[in-house]
């Protein structure tokens, strides 16, 4: 799954239209138009040209391409819509956003941050990978939730993100 695919994935299980998809990106910093936002939501051509077995794709329009950083950003900016700016307490400096998204970790932040920004607890979390027919244990929820680098840390494989957003998409949508 590319990032682009975690987008469009995302998207489709919340129910976010192209305006609060802007939007979204606004507040994780990243200024883009809708037209911008709706080609990072094309199928690739890849995909289409496996969909339609060889035959010549349907569209001229070109998918631009979701890179770690834009996708982080867009994670950002989910947490601060649902959630709200951070309270800055008076004396501190206002909190700068560190990427920490590489190649290695985009499941396992996409699980992090999603969980954030929904307020969902490991046991709902758990709930909407058994609705995907995905059956987890808590230990392997919470490797897959610590920080990289840490003892118990595990890798999110594609399968498990995959199956996640689609759990979303029934809790949010069905």
């Amino acid at each position: 799954m590319d990032n682009n695919d975690i987008l469009i994935r995302l998207r489709y299980a919340l129910d976010i239209k192209d305006a609060d998809m802007v939007e979204v990106f606004r507040l994780g910093g990243i200024e883009l138009t809708k037209e911008a936002v709706q080609k990072m939501l094309l199928k690739s051509k890849k995909d289409e040209a496996t969909e339609f077995a060889g035959s010549a794709a349907p569209t001229d329009d070109e998918q631009l391409a979701c890179d770690n950083t834009t996708l982080e950003s867009f994670l950002n900016g989910l947490i601060t819509s649902q959630r709200g700016k951070p309270k800055v307490k008076p004396g501190e400096p206002e909190p700068k956003t560190e990427f920490v998204l590489n190649n290695g970790n985009v499941n396992n932040l996409l699980l992090k941050k999603v969980k954030i920004a929904l307020t969902l607890t490991n046991e709902d979390m758990l709930e909407i990978l058994e609705s995907a027919g995905v059956t987890v244990s808590k230990s392997e929820l919470s490797a897959v939730l610590r920080k990289e680098g840490h003892r118990n840390y595990k890798p999110c494989g594609d399968r498990y993100a995959r199956n996640f957003l689609k759990g979303l998409a029934l809790r949010y949508r069905g």
